[in-house]
């Protein structure tokens, strides 16, 4: 494994679902593999809402991950250019440097979605984070 630092990038239209659920479960697995020196996490949305999505804060909580307090943001080209790796939601026509790997989760947006429709989301977008950090930092 290398000692270099790697940048995650989350992003959707938004920034109140997807891209929020991602961004946790990128922390969490970053602080579970001990990983918090070397891997550094962003997210944002194209068009942010006010709010993180309800359905996907109850969600979550299932989790032990607290989302109540995380407010949607704009995400810049420049700050996903300096990205190691972005994942979008199916959502993005984001045209990033050709150094970024990108790559298109196409996910529903949980967004209004009765809850066991939010948590196969959930429960997706954990598998795609773990499945990322195996890829691109080893295998914990």
């Amino acid at each position: 494994m290398s000692t270099e630092q790697l940048t995650f990038g989350f992003v959707c239209v938004q920034n109140a679902g997807r891209s929020q659920m991602s961004t946790a479960f990128a922390e969490q697995e970053r602080d579970r593999r001990g990983l918090t020196d070397r891997v550094a996490i962003v997210t944002g949305g194209t068009m942010p809402a006010d709010h993180v999505h309800p359905e996907v804060v109850d969600v979550m909580a299932e989790h032990d991950i607290d989302l109540s307090d995380r407010t949607p943001r704009e995400v810049s080209d420049a700050e996903l250019n300096a990205c190691d790796v972005v994942a979008t939601m199916g959502c993005s026509t984001l045209e990033l440097d050709a150094d970024v790997t990108v790559r298109d989760w196409a996910l529903d947006d949980p967004d209004g979605q009765p809850p066991e429709r939010v948590r196969e989301i959930r429960d997706e977008i954990e598998r795609r984070v773990v499945a990322l950090f195996d890829e691109f930092v080893g295998e914990h």
